[in-house]
């Protein structure tokens, strides 16, 4: 039920007892709604919409059962002194219009088998600890339908072939890798517990579904089932969420044709959707059995298309795909899992271009995806983007400062269209001259050293920082170029999180509707450097670089906060293609 109530100087103290507030209130009451967010301007009629905790939207569903309260410490802090130039941009943000409470799960990275050790680097474990994802995907991308994970190195289960068969009717080395590998370049399976373990984070995991494609045995679908099903009895409860392949509709991906005359199920040439559809059902079967043994509960994705397959290059296999998946799968799927690199591919995409994507692509794939449920008589469950990124390439975008706005915005924008899970790709790829993903280096970029954190790290980990435990609305006037994505804690303060799509310093307010403004509030400021022009491969924090040529300061952990008084109101630089994360005091 909505209502309001009404707070005024000579009854707060009466007005918030009768509310169940415990906690002494300053007497002068805060800005009223819509005002400069300045604190104590004398108002002595302030009226306060109370939050309204909305119903959990079906596409993040049991991603929230994990949710947990935030609160805030002010960090340390250098005074500052709000600008007086006039505002370019005006952010409001309604602190009681709650679009969701913010899953754990939405801050999710990419772990790959070719990674390294990393259990014991302490350089990884440090890094992956101060980030703190929640949530790290494993072996790989589509190498995951190549992967035995209870195989020592070159051991192959029965009925994997010595070759296989490629999109074009080529045989092609397996590429086949495995859980039980001993070479020092690779992380293993066990490798990768251990650095969950030690980080304090959880997986999520995806089983070869492939293998029930191109294996050679009598019935490939029930060894492939079974294999993934050992796979949960092994991991004995240590992880809820759980894929059947990879981009299977992809005519990239192991398993998209075979070998007829190898396959012994009477299976097509070609992978359908009701094809994998119906292979589901034995996974989810096996699997769910094997949980119930081990008495633990596991939630299960299947691969979804994420737009329509419009492209004169994408096959009859894409174009159908969730069509007989969606209406094939019996309600056995828990979640449906969409994949997107947002900008167009193999281009030498621009910043303006990049930002663009990042801002309009979420939405549509949650509409795309959710009206194809409905279509195909398909239930709405949890949507997950466990794979996303850009296809920028050869400016070194990947790998730049404005990679790291990129991810605010795709963080921003996943929230607010009500993704269960996000998961970026991916902690470490390889440097092909800048055309890199990893959010680390991997060791082969010139000068920087492997486990050197990339931009992209630092926004993700100040956004996640300061971000709170509900998303609120937040609306920009003026220069429309500032992305403003707002949260609030439970223990009472906001967060706004800023982004300039410009190539130009905005000057930006932030007014604060049914909030009680405090008396101060803490901010970070996050650009790039004047290298490599518009795609610095440098980040600057609050006016600190890094030492070498590339990423950000060593002492990311200890950089103070910059802090002024609201008196004055909440007005902000925001440099070009760069982000600034505050936090608002709250009475």
């Amino acid at each position: 039920m909505s209502f309001k109530y009404q707070i005024t100087f000579l009854t707060l103290t009466f007005t918030l007892i009768l509310f169940g507030c415990t906690k002494k209130t300053p007497a002068a009451p805060g800005p009223p709604p819509g005002g400069g967010g300045g604190g104590g301007g004398g108002d002595t009629n302030v009226v306060i919409n109370p939050p309204v905790e909305p119903t959990i939207a079906n596409t993040i569903g049991f991603f929230l059962d994990e949710w947990t309260p935030r609160s805030f410490t002010a960090p340390t802090y250098n005074e500052e002194t709000v600008t007086s130039s006039a505002a370019q941009s005006t952010v409001t943000v309604d602190a009681s219009a709650i679009i969701t409470k913010i899953p754990l799960s939405i801050f999710g990275q990419n772990a790959v088998w070719w990674m390294g050790p990393v259990s014991t680097t302490p350089a990884a474990i440090t890094h992956i600890t101060n980030l703190h994802p929640q949530i790290i995907r494993f072996p790989g991308g589509s190498s995951s339908d190549a992967y035995f994970w209870n195989g020592a190195q070159g051991v192959n289960p029965a009925g994997a072939p010595a070759m296989i068969t490629d999109k074009d009717g080529n045989k092609k080395e397996p590429g086949y890798n495995y859980g039980k590998t001993t070479y020092n370049w690779q992380c293993n399976l066990d490798d990768y517990y251990s650095m969950l373990q030690q980080t304090g984070n959880k997986g999520i995991i995806t089983v070869n579904y492939g293998y029930a494609r191109y294996g050679t045995g009598t019935n490939p679908v029930a060894d492939a089932a079974h294999l993934a099903a050992d796979w949960v009895r092994y991991d004995n409860g240590r992880t809820q969420y759980w894929e059947v392949g990879n981009e299977n509709f992809g005519d990239w991906e192991w398993g998209y044709r075979i070998d007829r005359s190898l396959n012994k199920d009477g299976q097509p040439e070609y992978i359908t959707g009701a094809l994998y559809a119906q292979h589901f059902q034995v996974f989810a079967d096996s699997m769910k059995n094997a949980a119930a043994e081990i008495g633990a509960a596991i939630h299960i994705g299947a691969v979804t298309l994420d737009a329509p397959a419009t492209e004169s290059w994408q096959t009859t296999t894409a174009k159908t795909w969730n069509t007989g998946m969606m209406s094939g799968i019996n309600g056995k799927a828990d979640f449906y899992v969409v994949h997107n690199y947002f900008t167009p591919y193999d281009q030498n995409s621009t910043a303006s271009v990049i930002f663009s994507a990042a801002t309009t692509i979420p939405a549509q794939m949650m509409t795309y995806v959710t009206q194809t449920l409905q279509a195909n008589g398909a239930a709405i469950k949890p949507i997950a983007m466990d794979e996303w990124n850009m296809w920028a390439k050869d400016s070194k975008q990947q790998v730049s400062n404005v990679s790291g706005a990129f991810a605010v915005l795709v963080m921003g924008e996943a929230l607010k269209n009500k993704y269960g899970l996000a998961a970026r790709w991916d902690i470490m790829n390889g440097w092909s001259n800048g055309n890199d993903h990893g959010l680390f280096s991997a060791g082969d970029e010139p000068g920087v050293a492997k486990w050197s954190p990339r931009p992209s790290f630092y926004y993700l980990y100040f956004l996640q920082r300061l971000l709170g435990d509900r998303l609120v609305a937040a609306t920009t006037t003026g220069n429309t170029g500032i992305k403003a994505y707002a949260s609030t804690y439970t223990s009472g303060p906001a967060n706004v999180n800023l982004v300039n799509t410009t190539s130009s310093p905005l000057v930006v307010e932030v007014k604060m509707s049914n909030f009680l403004t405090g008396a101060r509030f803490y901010w970070y400021s996050l650009e790039g450097s004047t290298d490599n022009g518009e795609f610095s491969r440098k980040v600057i924090i609050n006016g600190n670089g890094p030492s070498g040529e590339a990423g950000g300061p060593a002492d990311y952990i200890s950089i103070k906060a910059k802090s002024a008084v609201t008196t004055a109101g909440i007005k902000i630089n925001v440099p070009a293609r760069g982000a600034v994360c505050l936090v608002i005091d709250k009475k």
